[in-house]
């Protein structure tokens, strides 16, 4: 299959080099597989790199960090495996600066501030539930968050993840501001999207280069979909 078609510079492929592949993940596409079996964006790249270089067999595609499905965004993947094992280190140790964009029912109060819980992922489920304070087994989880504005009937946050937990952003948002995410049903929002994503976007990363050790910046464009039409004024 032609990938580079399906892929475009500038917008899905926002950076290449010898160590990274950095991509504008649409929603709706697993980054990893998992049990339904469904081609991931790890297969994709993997595909994508082999068409473009004409190599013969699989081509090295390293994951080091996640996006939910429904969500856009952002997604760095290793081509090699010094590249992956020093990425693995810097988000592990919280090294790498996550901005991430999301479109709520209500304005947040107060309108920016700092959010700490302890989450617990139900796994069966595939839930994860906060507590205000220390809970069992739960992962401390914190995160700085802004309100950028109105956007029509919406409100644009601006949302900055200190740590990186399943569902971090979504839980917090609904549990901390009962601001659930437009579209994220599952965490509280009153009606699905019609594409079935939410509005939350990994819109940049900064970060040290594995290798070279330059600083980077990636800003991920928003996604062609209606509702995040009225949000795209704040991104000029």
């Amino acid at each position: 299959m032609n990938r580079p078609n399906l892929w475009s510079e500038g917008r899905e492929i926002l950076f290449e080099d010898n160590h990274l592949l950095v991509i504008n993940k649409p929603a709706g596409i697993l980054v990893q597989g998992d049990a339904t079996g469904d081609e991931p964006l790890s297969k994709k790249a993997a595909e994508y790199l082999r068409f473009k270089y004409k190599k013969p067999g699989e081509a090295f595609v390293g994951v080091c960090h996640r996006i939910d499905r429904p969500v856009s965004g952002i997604v760095i993947l290793a081509k090699t495996s010094k590249a992956l094992s020093r990425l693995n280190e810097m988000f592990r140790d919280d090294k790498i600066h996550k901005t991430y964009w999301a479109l709520t029912g209500k304005p947040p109060v107060p309108e920016t501030g700092t959010l700490i819980h302890w989450l617990v992922k139900d796994t069966v489920r595939n839930v994860t539930k906060a507590y205000p304070t220390a809970h069992g087994q739960g992962l401390r989880s914190e995160l700085k968050y802004e309100l950028l504005g109105p956007a029509g009937n919406r409100y644009l946050l601006q949302v900055n993840p200190v740590t990186g937990r399943p569902h971090q952003i979504r839980t917090q948002l609904a549990t901390g501001l009962n601001t659930p995410i437009v579209g994220d049903v599952k965490y509280g929002f009153i009606a699905p999207l019609p594409d079935v994503s939410i509005a939350l976007h990994a819109r940049q990363l900064e970060l040290q280069h594995p290798v070279t050790k330059e600083a980077m910046t990636f800003t991920a464009p928003l996604p062609d979909a209606p509702h995040w039409d009225t949000a795209r004024e704040y991104s000029k």
